[in-house]
């Protein structure tokens, strides 16, 4: 039997008695170098035990394989062997039978120790020899809390770094660095984004990052539009649903927004879009309609922090808000019953009898943008707009954020949206 004992920096003195058991009978000890020397010390003089590096897995599996089963050998690992340590490479090598694993806390479990937080929500990412790009997807999701496992190789914490500038949320994480997780020469300390990597960054070091609010902007320094989607509150329950910057800025082009009259916002997740909308055109009165359970508090939240000023801010079902009572809608205000322009972003599989609802009180000169992921959604909808008379106009949508990718920069797609336009003649 092998015996995998997982250590932390102090080994062997901090190993548990039994671990320190094994190593005294065992015939055959494997151990990093750096290990070497505190274990000659511990062991004495007397011990006959024959001390190998293990510094190079495969070279390691060889010699095991060679030894008998009745010799009884000791490999000693960092952390939890079984959690990206040198476990799985033994048992791919050498079979699950003949090991025995005994793990110590893994750099992960250490590093929220550190932050006196708990950790059974946390996500983890390793960066080892991947390729970033599996971090800016992880972000899209909005993790709470993502521990990340540099590759000082290709970057390191920089390269953590540039993920989250790339993806306009460096002001929505906490990044934490950990260096030397457990060695006397251990850091921990929280980076701002403006502040430099540390020229004596410890090549032993991983992340953390942790959501939090962004800091509430000052509406004046924010750009007129294109707003990073940082900027914006999201709902915890569903985070990164939202409109991203790309698409929003191609939304509001193709709403062609006047000066005053009514916008709707249907479906409005964060109300990025009409938000926006008011800031390009303060005139406006903006009607936002979201069914999620506290998409209104969230929404009025946003438009406090881009020091704006929604006409109305429902939280229902826009199919029944608008074909209430009688058809009159009478819960709306009677100012804003008849948009000049309306985004259709929600309506789900009712998408069809919303747009209906829509175009029966659309004022002359009106335009309805709805944006798609599907060709089977846009086979549905164009034909409501070309009957009721609308002119109708397609496109598609694909835009590339640059990520960094070892020395240079790499194009990471996002997904690709259908945008249905329809204007309605004047009077």
């Amino acid at each position: 039997m092998i015996e995998v004992i997982g250590t932390d920096a102090g080994a062997p003195t901090t190993l548990a008695a039994p671990q320190q058991q094994l190593l005294r009978e065992a015939a055959l000890i494997a151990a990093p170098r750096r290990l070497h020397p505190a274990l000659t010390r511990w062991l004495g003089s007397e011990h006959d035990a024959e001390l190998i590096a293990s510094d190079a897995p495969l070279s390691l599996c060889d010699t095991l394989q060679q030894q008998s089963n009745q010799v009884c050998s000791v490999v000693l690992a960092s952390g939890d062997p079984l959690w990206f340590g040198i476990g799985r490479t033994l048992i791919e090598r050498l079979g699950p039978t003949q090991l025995r694993f005994h793990p110590a806390p893994s750099s992960l479990q250490l590093a929220f120790a550190r932050l006196g937080r708990p950790w059974q929500d946390a996500q983890w990412l390793s960066l080892h020899g991947r390729d970033p790009m599996a971090l800016t997807q992880r972000l899209q999701q909005r993790p709470k809390a993502l521990a990340v496992l540099t590759d000082p190789s290709r970057g390191g914490v920089d390269e953590v770094r540039g993920v989250l500038h790339s993806s306009g949320l460096e002001a929505a994480y906490a990044l934490w660095l950990f260096e030397a997780l457990g060695h006397p020469e251990e850091r921990v300390r929280q980076l701002d984004p403006t502040d430099l990597t540390p020229s004596d960054l410890h090549p032993l070091h991983l992340v953390v990052l942790l959501a939090r609010e962004a800091p509430a902007p000052e509406p004046e320094a924010l750009p007129l539009f294109g707003l990073d989607d940082g900027v914006f509150l999201q709902h915890d329950d569903r985070p990164g649903l939202m409109t991203k910057r790309e698409v929003r800025i191609q939304l509001l082009a193709e709403l062609e927004l006047p000066a005053t009259g009514v916008l709707w916002d249907l479906g409005a997740g964060t109300g990025s879009v009409g938000l926006e909308a008011l800031r390009l055109q303060p005139g406006l009165q903006l009607l936002a309609i979201e069914r999620r359970g506290g998409g209104a508090h969230l929404i009025k939240a946003n438009a406090e922090r881009l020091g704006v000023q929604a006409a109305a801010v429902l939280e229902a079902d826009a199919l029944s808000i608008i074909q209430s009572g009688d058809g009159s809608g009478a819960d709306l205000p009677e100012s804003l019953q008849r948009p000049d322009r309306v985004l259709v972003g929600g309506g789900g599989k009712d998408r069809a009898a919303l747009l209906n609802a829509v175009l029966q009180r659309l004022n002359p000169g009106g335009v309805v943008v709805i944006p798609l992921a599907t060709l089977e959604a846009l086979a549905d909808l164009r034909p409501l707009l070309e009957r009721a008379g609308l002119k109708v106009r397609v496109s598609q949508h694909q835009a590339w954020r640059g990520q960094p990718l070892s020395d240079g920069t790499r194009l990471a797609p996002m997904n690709p949206v259908l945008v249905l336009k329809g204007s309605l003649p004047g009077p």
